[in-house]
């Protein structure tokens, strides 16, 4: 009940207040500045003149908005671009993260657009109209206070002469009476003549006649006064202070409409901008995690599988075996320098293989199987579509030569032969391309891999000379039975082979050369140099498979040959062997690291 009670008299109140407003608009708009401030000219002169000093107010306040919005806007354009992906990061932008961001910058670019917007529509529409507004209210105000003031003076010089003639009535008033109290006292007085009585009373004639032209001065001057006074207070000044009254009106009915225009300059950009957030939610929700940790897995597969467990050798047998078998004998090694691989040796910097073999990545030779295979794809892809676009290319030169041939006054058909033939080069030398590409798919998809043994990664990862023979895909997968076998090394997908020029360099070779004639190629600085010893041995090896040596540096094997290890594999996929020739002498080089299982002394 109270609730009803209470909310009853909200009602009532707020009716009321209703009421009271609609009454007072009726009231004010039956008043007037004329009538109602007659005596306040100089009070409204001030309020106008305020009221058109807060239009400039105004005006300033959205001009420095405006420079607001616009430093926002360029602010915003820099982030954009500051954070745009470099061109390095590029092949980041698979990812649906990356995707995400770059929506977002895209969309914050939109927003930054959309500020400018604004600071261009306020400027153009609002502040130009408040300024334009302003300088008219100033100037008719000015004129409406010069005729005020022009009104005022002629009431007030009407006013002076009224004055002028009511004392100019007085005094003659005043001289009138005393010059007929003296013709009487003279008429009364029987010792003056005749004469001299007639000379008073002409005096008292000529003083009541002046009084009376002063008289009828001062009715005159009264009646023009108040006739000017009625039409001053009644017409001329109302005009002026409702002048007044309509340039306030303006300017406060202006400034409504400049809030109001500003207010729907924003507001029509507002369905763009919560565009641009849905935009940016949008791209949010599109960030799937698991679609990039597959785009990661495709990314970096090298097509590799991990290494087998590592089984327990008995190395004291390893040992005997190893010694019986080698036609020479050698000592166990001392600790040596680069992890005990490498004696007091000429050494070369490993970049110096680049030069020794060459190098050609034109068939992705450098990348892992996986990715080789991915990369090859898309080569192959792409010049597909540029075959389809020769190849229309071509019919349409075709075609227009067809036409020119039918009617000569097109064209002349031989303009088109040249283009033609030069089409013609064009596509076959794609065709070309398209097949080389899928024989090297080809081969990549049929070659077979192999990895090194298990002890001879365990041996590697104790000195020290990488993690994982997977590091940097040169070792290929292992296949136990031994039954596919690679043809030669230039059918290995691993980034080190010989042919493939991206291996890094080993110790120069005894004797064939090579040393000396890649340190002129290189240069001195390549080279780390030292007095010439033998390499101890590290441990046998078997060879896997077959290998026919087809670069300058390496030395064939045949499946199931011994040979003594003098350099492990130092993460290019090659290991330096040694084998014992018909001639008291050995010959040394490298050979493929998947090719071979090693057996390393302790």
């Amino acid at each position: 009940m109270l609730a009803l009670l209470a909310s009853g008299s909200s009602r009532s109140s707020s009716n009321n207040k209703l009421a009271e407003s609609e009454n007072s608009a009726q009231n004010s708009s039956n008043m007037s500045w004329g009538t109602e401030l007659w005596d306040q000219n100089d009070n409204l002169a001030i309020h106008t003149n305020r009221g058109i000093d807060a239009l400039d107010k105004y005006a300033n306040f959205l001009r420095d908005r405006v420079a607001i919005e616009t430093e926002y806007a360029g602010k915003l354009r820099r982030l954009v671009k500051n954070y745009q992906p470099k061109k390095k990061e590029e092949e980041d932008n698979e990812f649906t993260s990356m995707q995400a961001f770059r929506n977002l910058l895209k969309e914050v670019g939109d927003l930054a657009g959309q500020r400018e917007v604004v600071s261009e529509s306020l400027q153009l529409q609002i502040i130009a109209g408040v300024t334009l507004l302003s300088k008219t209210l100033r100037e008719e105000r000015k004129k409406c206070l010069s005729d005020g003031a022009n009104l005022q003076h002629n009431l007030t010089t009407q006013l002076s002469s009224l004055d002028r003639a009511k004392r100019n009535y007085e005094k003659a008033y005043r001289d009138s009476e005393k010059a007929v109290d003296s013709y009487k006292r003279a008429d009364m007085d029987l010792n003056l003549s005749r004469a001299e009585v007639e000379r008073y009373k002409n005096v008292m004639t000529a003083k009541i006649q002046q009084s009376d032209d002063a008289k009828n001065e001062y009715a005159n001057q009264l009646q023009k006064t108040n006739n000017l006074q009625q039409q001053h207070f009644s017409m001329l000044l109302p005009a002026v202070l409702n002048r007044l009254q309509e340039l306030d009106e303006k300017r406060t009915r202006g400034f409504r409409e400049f809030i109001v225009g500003a207010a729907d300059v924003e507001s029509s950009v507002a369905p763009i901008i919560a565009r641009c957030m849905e935009g940016i939610v949008k791209a949010g929700e599109s960030i799937n995690e698991k679609e990039d940790t597959f785009k990661v897995i495709e990314r970096y597969q090298s097509g590799f599988t991990p290494p087998i467990d590592i089984p327990f050798e008995d190395l004291s047998n390893s040992v005997k075996d190893s010694a019986q078998d080698s036609t020479y004998t050698y000592p166990l090694p001392t600790p040596t320098t680069r992890g005990g691989t490498l004696g007091a040796i000429k050494l070369k910097k490993r970049v110096g293989i680049f030069n020794l073999f060459g190098s050609n990545k034109e068939d992705f030779s450098d990348q892992p199987p996986n990715q080789r295979r991915k990369k090859l794809q898309a080569k192959i892809a792409e010049l597909t579509q540029n075959i389809a676009q020769e190849t229309k290319a071509r019919d349409g030169l075709m075609k227009m030569k067809i036409v020119y041939e039918a009617n000569s006054s097109l064209g002349n058909p031989m303009t088109v032969e040249g283009q033609l033939n030069e089409s013609e080069h064009k596509l076959e030398k794609l065709k070309v391309d398209l097949k080389k590409y899928q024989d090297f798919l080809e081969k990549a998809c049929q070659v077979p891999v192999a990895t090194s043994s298990p002890q001879a990664t365990r041996n590697q990862l104790q000195n020290g000379h990488r993690t994982s023979r997977h590091s940097n895909g040169s070792a290929d997968d292992h296949h136990d039975d031994g039954d596919d076998q690679p043809d030669d090394a230039g059918s290995l997908s691993s980034s080190a082979s010989p042919e493939s020029g991206l291996g890094t360099s080993h110790t120069s070779l005894p004797g064939s050369g090579q040393g000396s004639a890649n340190e002129n190629a290189i240069g001195e600085d390549t080279y780390y140099e030292t007095e010439v010893e033998t390499l101890n041995p590290l441990g046998t090896c078997r060879a896997l498979y077959p290998f026919e040596a087809s670069s300058e540096g390496s030395i064939p094997m045949s499946e199931g040959e011994e040979l003594q290890v003098i350099e492990i594999d130092q993460g290019d996929g090659w290991t330096r062997v040694r084998r014992a020739n018909n001639s008291n002498g050995w010959d040394e080089g490298f050979v493929p690291t998947s090719y071979i299982e090693c057996t390393l002394y302790a």
